[in-house]
């Protein structure tokens, strides 16, 4: 507890901390918002074509509201937000030297590791415990009165989205304590993500290329592969694809692995190099 109350002392007054949490939760809102009218406007379209029309997208009825919802969340345009609040409140610690502070009044390395990351684990609960009361409180208003292992009845994809948030934000924190400057970390950290991954994504599943799968392991995709699609059953008409039903172990097993190598270098640096 003593550690992770000194890294709450220190966001509690951290004006950019609440701005980019708020930030996150606006475009998480804003795009939750127009999805189902975008979505929907994409129907109307296709629905002028087709002898026997799809039916429109309904974002918020239970059980399909934790799939829908997990997945906008999960976005790496989204994700994105927290992501850069670890970045920044990692390579402060560097920047301002407030490391070499706290290992000189007595905290260890090791215990230095373990505060930042109760950070990573703290932010990740509190995210999706909001996004979990949001998602009920929506469903309840939008959906008719239905049992309650109807209602939870695809809660699984809350777990989902927990593991997603946990290793993108310990991937977050990797890049943060690997580069150590604001700046240069969230710079390349956004650039990888945004632009790196997805180019490599495209490449090996272009058609010039040989079979392979080897894209579903990408760090950051196989992230937002854990809730890869949300339950519109007129996207599997418009877009050609398969509507996900399940979370599985393996897809989460994935991006956890990730997270403990990436974990375990930051142990193995940090206990190696000089403050």
């Amino acid at each position: 507890m003593k550690l992770i109350t000194i890294e709450l002392k220190k966001i509690q007054t951290y004006r950019t901390f609440w701005i980019i949490f708020g930030l996150y939760f606006g475009f998480l809102a804003l795009g939750i918002i127009m999805a189902e009218f975008m979505v929907n406007a994409m129907v109307d379209d296709v629905n002028k074509r087709l002898p026997i029309p799809l039916p429109h997208a309904v974002l918020f009825n239970f059980p399909d509201i934790w799939q829908n919802l997990t997945f906008f969340a999960s976005i790496r345009y989204v994700l994105i937000f927290p992501a850069i609040v670890i970045i920044i409140l990692t390579t402060n610690e560097f920047s301002y030297k407030t490391v070499r502070q706290n290992v000189v009044n007595g905290m260890s390395r090791n215990e230095f590791i373990f505060a930042k990351l109760q950070i990573v684990l703290l932010l990740t609960l509190v995210i999706t415990f909001i996004l979990t009361l949001v998602m009920f409180i929506l469903g309840l208003i939008h959906s008719d009165s239905q049992s309650l292992t109807m209602m939870f009845d695809k809660f699984r994809f809350v777990f989902g989205f927990f593991v997603q948030m946990l290793t993108f934000l310990c991937f977050a924190f990797f890049v943060g304590f690997i580069f150590r400057h604001t700046g240069l970390a969230i710079a390349l950290f956004t650039l990888y993500v945004l632009i790196i991954e997805p180019v490599i994504y495209f490449v090996f599943r272009a058609p010039f290329m040989w079979e392979n799968t080897i894209y579903t392991y990408l760090p950051v995709n196989s992230v937002v592969r854990v809730v890869e699609y949300p339950a519109i059953p007129a996207l599997e008409r418009l877009m050609d694809f398969q509507l996900q039903g399940e979370v599985t172990l393996l897809s989460c097993a994935i991006p956890i692995l990730y997270s403990v190598v990436m974990i375990a270098i930051v142990y193995w640096s940090f206990n190696r190099k000089d403050l």
